[in-house]
């Protein structure tokens, strides 16, 4: 098995040359030192305690005998230091015991514990969500009585959408919450699909689960969000009586093996105990909350298991040595020296890094929006299900290649590279799959605004290629002119978008995934663009500068090209599927 090695070189490159610091209060005391021992400390971390349990767990999985879920050897210990170092607090509020140390730092961080053991990295992901909601929307008490044990890791918190019935559509949930005169609910009713919702790590669960009232309108519009602990607090703050909430069954699937992924029974005697986050009927608001935060942790899910996989086949490239150089004979040579063996590991590490960094400026975007700039807010909005949907689908893409390279030992289980294939797949489909986040995209973000957000990211990026045209040297001009290129297509589809998607939606519908693939793949182009110039005007050694060059290069003769071929279909592509008689099927 390959060990991890945190990228801390890439990311302190991406947080103090390209993405920046700048204007964000919570940064205002970090320098490049202390940003270094961050990433350092959470390095060893991810190295040492968590990848190493990667694969162990992966074999092993949970165990659920008498509603009792026991999770594979070492996590609960390493689940207890992560918490004890303070990790879990990173991005929260100082005044319920977080760090306040910014998203953009928060997300490297976050990157590690992914890509060394995804599965892991789960519980604190859906957690990190449950404290934006409640911090977003709880009442004062709620936020005394849950954050500040949620913020120190002692409890978790979970997301409960999801109802057998219902899948995607939260219209169609039934789970009841019935008010009671002391002002909490009685909760009745099946969630499935999750994360974490029971284990054996922390001394209470947080449930935050969307229901019904009895008296709620139908649709969306009904929908209410509640906190229903695993244990009801007692007087003094602490859990105390068993609530009426127990996990029935965990799923057995393709990837993310020790996860648990729970089937959750709620009111079997008599009603859950739940109390109201905010008021009733604006539940999916709140939830958008948590959902809006770990799409965007999705995406960097994407990128770490990525990155984990393209370290892996670099190795195996390096040590399998088959066949003789295709330049002449000679000694049989390690695969790494074959062309088309470069040729995909390239294009794993290029889109690696264009993932990254698009998925950094996002967190970026977020600490400005939560300082009440409503253009970065705009941005945010407008990246996340770009970050989410393109950085996911990448995933799968690199690790697949992963798996090709070490050919037949990519097929056996031993080497890995299997396992990053099998976590990756299920990436495009939670937190709302990619076909939800192309119809998001196009509805939600761009129709809804006529454009807007979309231009003035087009706007930035257009300034990249005045960057690049203005420092003219070592082929950034070259890059300048097809970044242009691809810049003015997809404003014009864009444009065109807004002009006739009002009128036909299922035309729309046929097309938005391609369009927002082209989106991605263009905004990752001009990512890589401000990779170079930093490289370029900084004081990067020339090793380092050489290769954001080159993988700038290799992104936009490689991987650019799929945005025109995507346009095409956005242009051309529509009537085939809105024509065809779905009764021939």
């Amino acid at each position: 098995m390959t060990d991890y090695t945190p990228p801390q070189k890439d990311m302190a490159f991406l947080l103090n040359d390209v993405i920046g610091l700048g204007g964000i209060p919570a940064a205002a005391d970090l320098d490049a030192e202390t940003i270094d021992a961050i990433l350092g400390e959470a390095g060893k971390l991810a190295r040492d305690v968590l990848a190493p349990l990667n694969h162990s767990g992966d074999q092993v999985g949970n165990v659920l005998k008498d509603g009792v879920l026991t999770t594979p050897p070492g996590f609960r210990d390493a689940y207890k230091h992560y918490a004890e170092g303070g990790w879990n607090a990173v991005p929260f509020d100082p005044d319920f015991g977080g760090q306040g140390l910014p998203w953009v730092v928060a997300f490297p961080v976050m990157e590690m514990w992914q890509a060394a053991n995804m599965s892991f990295g789960l519980c604190p992901l859906l957690n990190q969500g449950a404290v934006e909601a409640i911090h977003s929307h709880g009442s004062d008490a709620l936020k005394a009585a849950y954050l500040e044990k949620l913020i120190s890791g002692e409890w978790t918190g979970t997301m409960n959408l999801t109802e057998p019935q219902a899948g995607s559509d939260l219209s169609a949930i039934t789970t009841r919450a019935v008010k009671q005169a002391d002002g909490s609910y009685k909760i009745t009713g099946q969630k499935i699909f999750i994360t974490y919702g029971e284990h054996d790590w922390a001394d209470n669960i947080i449930h935050l689960v969307l229901a019904r009232t009895p008296d709620a309108p139908e649709g969306v519009k009904g929908i209410s969000l509640f906190i229903v602990p695993k244990f009801i607090l007692d007087e003094n703050g602490n859990p105390g009586a068993r609530n009426d909430v127990k996990c029935v069954g965990i799923e057995h699937k393709l990837g993310i093996h020790a996860s648990p992924t729970c089937t959750m029974q709620y009111g079997d005697a008599g009603g859950a105990t739940g109390y109201l986050v905010g008021v009733e009927n604006e539940g999916l608001k709140y939830m958008f909350t948590m959902m809006n935060n770990a799409r965007l942790c999705v995406g960097l899910q994407g990128v770490a298991v990525a990155d984990r996989a393209t370290q892996a086949a670099i190795d195996y490239a390096k040590g399998r040595v088959q066949g003789r150089a295709l330049s002449g004979a000679g000694d049989r040579v390690a695969i790494i020296h074959h062309p088309d063996v470069v040729r995909m590991i390239l294009s794993m590490k290029a889109q690696v890094e264009a993932g990254r960094a698009m998925a950094y400026e996002a967190a970026r975007a977020l600490d400005l929006a939560h300082t009440g700039d409503k253009a970065m807010q705009a941005r945010v909005d407008f990246l996340t299900p770009i970050v989410k949907s393109w950085c996911t689908d990448m995933a799968v893409r690199v690790t697949s290649i992963g798996v090709q390279i070490h050919g037949g030992m990519g097929f056996i289980e031993e080497t890995g590279a299997a396992q990053y294939y099998r976590d990756a797949r299920i990436l495009p489909i939670y937190e709302g799959t990619n076909g939800i986040q192309a119809a998001d995209l196009a509805f939600r973000k761009i129709l809804r605004d006529g454009g807007a957000a979309a231009q003035a990211w087009l706007d930035d990026m257009d300034g990249v290629c005045a960057r690049l045209n203005a420092a003219n040297q070592n082929d950034l001009g070259t890059l300048a002119t097809a970044l242009k290129t691809n810049v003015t297509a997809l404003r014009a589809a864009t444009q065109a978008l807004v002009q006739s998607g009002t009128n036909d939606p299922d035309r729309v519908g046929a097309i938005d995934a391609p369009f927002l693939h082209a989106f991605g793949t263009v905004s990752g182009a001009a990512m890589m663009a401000r990779r170079a110039l930093a490289a370029h005007g900084g004081a990067a050694d020339a090793a380092f500068q050489a290769t954001q060059m080159d993988m700038a290069r290799f992104y936009f003769a490689h991987i650019l090209p799929e945005a025109q071929a995507a346009l095409d279909v956005v242009s051309h592509g529509a009537d085939v599927v809105t024509g065809f008689d779905i009764a021939r099927l």
